[in-house]
Formats: C-alpha cells, structure tokens, sequence
C-alpha cells in the first residue's frame, strides 16, 4: 500500500467514525460503533468499512440497519471534510472480531481461576 493510499485509509477512518458518532441523527444507533479497518482500492474510489457495535443483539441489529441506511449521507459527509478527486463509494461491513477476542480472554481468564475444568 502506498504512503497516500495509507494517508487516505486512516483520514477516512477518523472522519467516518466522527460522522457516525456526532452527525447521524437516527434513533436506531445505539451503544459504541468503533470503526476498526479500512480497505480503500488503489484508486480510492471504493472502501470497505469494518466496523463493530458494542450493543445488545437487538440494539446492534437497529444499529447496522440504520448505518446501512445511512451509507449515502455518510458518504456525502465525507466528500465534504475530506479533499478528494473522487469520493469512495462506501460499503459497510459488521466485523465481530473485537467480541470474538473478548470473549476468548474471558474463556482463559475462567481456565486460569479454575471456574472452568
């Protein structure tokens, strides 16, 4: 990945997740939404957006559909902070990751005090 691609991926990811955390005005976003990875193509025109809800399963539901819901005005919002030639169409995509390594370190930290045998 180029310097610039590299520039552009983490400009994205702090303006997207400013966005979503202090512009998108829906009801149905509930608890923390962290953007955690970017891919942007080679010539910045497409991204893929992974990013993680710290909710309940149905606050985290609301929450996707209303980001996907979301994703033009998102986009647009970005066009407007960030100086490019095109502006990315954008993809979100849920990423569970976080959650998933979460709950791993709970598991060990059960095996190691002995709650698990």
């Amino acid at each position: 990945m180029s310097l610039r691609n590299e520039r552009v991926r983490k400009t994205l990811m702090k303006e997207i997740a400013d966005i979503i955390q202090k512009e998108l005005k829906d009801s149905r976003i509930h608890g923390v939404v962290s953007i955690t990875d970017i891919e942007v193509a080679h010539d910045n025109s497409f991204a893929k957006v992974y990013y993680s809800v710290f909710a309940s399963e149905e606050e985290k539901k609301s929450t996707i559909q209303a980001i996907n819901d979301n994703t033009s005005k998102i986009r647009y919002e970005v066009g407007k902070r960030v100086r490019l030639r095109l502006t990315p169409e954008l993809r979100f995509i849920p990423d569970d990751s976080l959650e998933r390594g979460s709950r791993v370190i709970e598991l060990i930290n059960k095996i190691s005090s002995g709650e698990i045998k």
